[in-house]
């Protein structure tokens, strides 16, 4: 079992990262706070603005995430994998609106939920296996379990997975970053996975 190096979640308007506050902009809008948060932490990356909710939610949470790390990781071996239970609805409705008019092809390229999880390889020149799930809720053995196998293969050194979700006024995001040559705050479990998601690390389990 490998160790969960670092954690990133996002949710109602409010970024942590391992326990710590980075940002919080509770009285605004979603959209407003996708925008502040990319000024305030000081990302440097003009794609942002061109990219729909999931993957601006996606981005903010992997840089936070990454913050430090990412210059230790080799790009050949890092893998990714994310899930949500929304899939990409909340572009395709915005899609959807902008047919009744003149159908929108800056919205129609991100109307696939796995995008986000191009647009961090990119960002961070990761060339592992990616992969992107949907399912009913948060499943955090299963995820736990998908993280093992991913990094039991010889040519994987590191996997940065978690949930990335938006619909309407709802986003949650809860990302965290797995290494076989790093120790961290605690193993990679169902369990810590969970109290992670729900808590923080005060509720993990050695």
């Amino acid at each position: 079992m490998y160790n969960i190096v670092s954690y990133c979640r996002i949710r109602e308007n409010e970024i942590l990262r391992d326990d710590r506050v980075i940002l919080s902009l509770p009285e605004i809008s979603l959209d407003d706070f996708l925008l502040k948060a990319y000024e305030q932490l000081d990302i440097n990356y003009a794609k942002f603005y061109k990219m729909d909710r999931m993957c601006k939610l996606g981005l903010l949470g992997s840089e936070v995430l990454l913050s430090g790390i990412s210059k230790s990781l080799e790009s050949e071996s890092t893998s990714v994998i994310l899930s949500n239970s929304s899939s990409s609805l909340d572009t395709d409705f915005r899609y959807w609106d902008s047919v009744k008019n003149v159908a929108s092809p800056s919205l129609f390229v991100y109307t696939l939920p796995n995008i986000v999880a191009g647009e961090i390889c990119i960002r961070n020149g990761f060339k592992g296996e990616t992969n992107f799930f949907v399912s009913d809720a948060f499943e955090p053995d299963w995820l736990a379990n998908n993280v093992e196998m991913v990094l039991s293969a010889e040519h994987t050194n590191s996997c940065l997975a978690g949930w990335v979700n938006v619909l309407g006024n709802h986003a949650e995001v809860f990302l965290y970053l797995t290494s076989k040559t790093s120790t961290g705050i605690g193993l990679n479990s169902g369990d810590n996975l969970r109290a992670l998601f729900n808590h923080g690390s005060t509720h993990l389990k050695s």
